[in-house]
């Protein structure tokens, strides 16, 4: 009797997770690894998901949280050392995209930096956008992909064009690199705030290049 007990109780401590539909234990263990100030944004954010969408997946998608409907990917959220961000797969084509994707200038995802809950938008306005964003794909209405205008070659600064003579195999990588791949690198380098960080930048470069690596091959799939 007692051994049937204990295991009762240990099944009660299991997370939610892993006996509600849709719902993805991955993510209860991303948002517990996520700063104090991001965690109640999180489960806000995804309890208003599940709310507004009873039949929304959750998945894992470029290390980042990610909500799946009908298919095809609904929202995200992640969160940084300093803020949280939200946004919807869709939002070229919703109706205030401008909003949504003007956003993005000042933060990844379509409602710019989130430090507290405070920042988000109303839930009445969040539930539109959700149940809009719903509709798009129950219609299964797609993002036509549009082509960037093309970018004239980025200059390579002097210290790294110096840097890669000294390093043949990034040489010769870094030249096979398209120029938006290069460009990556390069606007890396130049953001660096101090020469530390700039070094330190540097020689982690090299050695991604010399393998033949683009600047965010982690996030290839």
């Amino acid at each position: 009797m007692t051994s049937v007990f204990l295991k009762f109780c240990s099944l009660s401590n299991l997370s939610e997770s892993f006996f509600m539909p849709g719902k993805d234990p991955r993510i209860d263990a991303y948002i517990k690894k996520s700063a104090a100030f991001a965690v109640p944004v999180l489960e806000h954010l995804r309890q208003l998901v599940h709310t507004v969408c009873a039949d929304a997946e959750e998945t894992m998608k470029w290390s980042f949280p990610h909500f799946v409907y009908k298919g095809e990917i609904l929202c995200s959220m992640a969160s940084f050392k300093q803020h949280c961000a939200f946004g919807f797969w869709k939002a070229p084509i919703m109706k205030d995209a401008d909003i949504l994707l003007g956003n993005r200038e000042h933060g990844m995802g379509s409602i710019g930096k989130i430090t507290s809950l405070k920042e988000l938008p109303p839930d009445k306005q969040l539930t539109a956008w959700i149940k809009e964003a719903m509709k798009l794909n129950e219609a299964g209405i797609k993002v036509e992909k549009q082509k960037p205008p093309a970018k004239a070659p980025a200059a390579i600064p002097g210290f790294f064009k110096k840097a890669l003579a000294a390093n043949k195999a990034a040489e010769k990588h870094f030249k096979a690199f398209s120029p938006s791949q290069q460009r990556e690198y390069i606007d890396w380098l130049t953001d660096a705030k101090t020469a530390a960080t700039q070094e330190k930048r540097l020689a982690q470069a090299l050695e991604w290049i010399a393998e033949g690596k683009i600047r965010n091959w982690k996030y290839v799939r």
